[in-house]
């Protein structure tokens, strides 16, 4: 099992808009083929700040019906792990956010990782080489 990152879907679903660099096509690309793969049964796990965060930018960027039911999707999947996060969660990734210098919900995730005993991580986000995970990108 691995950690997937809200950027993850983000790429896969968003339709930038104007010219698109090489860089976030390649993204797009290997994000989509991770969604393949998860929605052919490959077993993941996210939190529900990071869910929140694909909603949150999902609603603004499409259409709320679509996003509403990608949202939805994502909790009924049987093979996203979708993890609670209490208080005392964030304020734990708070305080390894400012010893490893990532954002308070990369530290997170990775609090939740080493929890449920997960070592790797789909993102794009390189912040997360500041913490003891393996990134994997596609």
């Amino acid at each position: 099992m691995r950690f997937i990152d809200a950027n993850v879907f983000l790429y896969a679903v968003v339709k930038p808009k104007g010219k698109v660099s090489n860089k976030i096509l390649e993204r797009k690309e290997k994000a989509k083929r991770i969604l393949l793969r998860v929605e052919n049964g490959e077993e993941v796990a996210t939190t529900v700040v990071h869910l929140s965060e694909v909603a949150n930018i999902l609603e603004a960027k499409l259409n709320l019906s679509t996003a509403l039911k990608f949202v939805e999707n994502l909790l009924l999947a049987e093979n996203i792990m979708i993890l609670p996060v209490s208080r005392e969660d964030y304020l734990m990734a708070l305080l390894i956010a400012k010893e490893k210098n990532v954002s308070v919900n990369d530290a997170l995730a990775y609090l939740k990782m080493k929890e449920i005993n997960v070592k790797e991580v789909y993102t794009f986000d390189n912040h997360f080489k500041n913490l003891d995970v393996a990134i994997v990108q596609g």
